[in-house]
């Protein structure tokens, strides 16, 4: 159950554990884990012997390096070869709680609940038992229905099992059940407001959501601007891998990165070319190993999708690192002087300057070395380009961590409407 913790308001005594506490507690359940899966999953422990290793020689998490990294496309083809469970089945199959199937497909099998998992990222939204909540994710074949709706009740929240679709049904259904919070994707609940309103109803006075919870699309931050002052929502996110099972970060009241997971889960930032893991506010792909399952065992699974840690104290008392969110997929990005540029990041960026027309960042490679130029459209204003030019470049290098060598502003014919943000131009003969 949760707990209040002194002047700070958590969800348990882990939230707040120790720096030096928390690196020994994942080190253990880290070499626990290679353990029990070397042991017990055929194909983890096929895994260790490619790689020439045995489980003992994982012992803490920058000890994850030595072993591959199994992406989606692995697992659907090591699930194909051997059905169903392609060799991480860890239990026997007549203790297996619950199945579900994820795209691909992907059968993951569950048997001890991950509710708790789930039901931290809803207590740091503040839900709580007053809340009735209408919970819209699909509740068929994916996990994400079901596990969102026991991490509610854990809350001690109401949850309305609405699923997707129907959606004046929706509506009239948050009016009538008086419904304080909504669950689901930002798109969702924008189309949703948004057919309120066609059907005449004033949003803020006669429906009652005074808080949303979304996962599994990218919360803008112009979206997030909209529910919170134009609707009076308070938002948060939270960021899950269905292959892994449950919640892998979370967002807290101080809406500045999410909160990692860290004692469910090792959570490396890696370079997704060569599985090394990357320091702090360098951007690469998401890689997972859940400590804390004896059911399935993957290990270092490679999400696809690319973010940074951030390991600064946080205000809410919490101690764990958090992942700056995810600001796009391996492809989306462009390694720059032997950083990740991703294009989602960037946009981002731009977005900040409205006299900016139209932008598309050229990497060249004069001399060995990587040069980044911004080659922008202005609007037809007056400005001071040198200023401009510091001011991009200020945003950029808080966002990306590197800076433009040249920013060149050109008229509006030289960049077509339709111009490909990123052009890597680089020769690597």
């Amino acid at each position: 159950m949760a707990l209040e913790n002194g002047k700070n308001n958590h969800f348990d005594k882990l939230e707040s554990m120790g720096l030096e506490e928390r690196v020994e507690f994942l080190n253990t359940r880290l070499k626990e884990t290679a353990a029990y899966a070397y042991e017990n999953s055929a194909a983890t422990r096929a895994m260790f012997q490619k790689a020439g290793l045995k489980p003992e020689l994982i012992r803490k998490v920058e000890d994850l390096e030595r072993l591959p990294i199994t992406r989606k496309a692995d697992l659907i083809e090591m699930q194909k070869q051997n059905l169903p469970y392609g060799g991480f089945l860890m239990i026997p199959e007549e203790n297996i709680e619950r199945i579900f199937i994820s795209p691909g497909p992907v059968y993951e099998p569950l048997h001890t609940s991950t509710i708790h998992w789930f039901g931290r990222s809803f207590w740091a939204a503040g839900f709580r038992k007053a809340d009735v909540v209408i919970n819209t994710f699909t509740y068929h074949l994916s996990p994400a229905g079901i596990l969102f709706h026991e991490g509610l009740r854990d809350c001690g929240a109401t949850p309305i099992a609405s699923g997707t679709g129907h959606t004046e049904m929706q509506i009239k259904t948050i009016q009538e059940l008086k419904v304080t919070a909504f669950v689901g994707t930002p798109s969702y609940l924008m189309s949703l407001f948004a057919k309120a309103e066609e059907m005449g109803l004033d949003v803020k006075k006669e429906l009652n959501i005074k808080r949303a919870w979304f996962t599994g699309e990218m919360l803008t931050s112009s979206i997030r601007k909209t529910l919170e002052k134009d609707y009076g929502i308070d938002t948060y996110q939270a960021y899950g891998v269905t292959e892994t099972g449950g919640c892998l970060a979370y967002e807290c009241e101080e809406k500045n990165g999410l909160h990692l997971m860290s004692d469910e889960y090792v959570v490396e930032i890696v370079d997704p070319k060569t599985g090394k893991q990357l320091g702090e506010g360098e951007v690469g792909e998401v890689v997972v190993t859940p400590v804390n399952n004896k059911t399935w065992g993957l290990m270092r699974f490679g999400t696809g999708d690319l973010s940074c840690l951030k390991k600064e104290k946080c205000g809410c008392g919490r101690t764990a690192y958090k992942l700056s969110g995810i600001i796009g997929r391996v492809g989306d990005a462009v390694k720059v002087r032997g950083m990740f540029v991703v294009g989602k990041q960037a946009e981002e960026v731009f977005k900040l300057f409205p006299e900016i027309v139209r932008c598309q960042i050229r990497i060249n490679r004069p001399e060995n070395k990587d040069e980044m130029t911004f080659v922008c459209v202005h609007d037809d204003t007056e400005f001071d380009a040198k200023k401009l030019s510091d001011e991009l470049n200020k945003k950029f290098q808080d966002r990306c961590l590197l800076k433009a060598d040249h920013i060149e502003f050109v008229a509006a014919n030289a960049l077509a409407e339709e111009t490909k943000l990123m052009l890597d131009e680089r020769k690597w003969d």
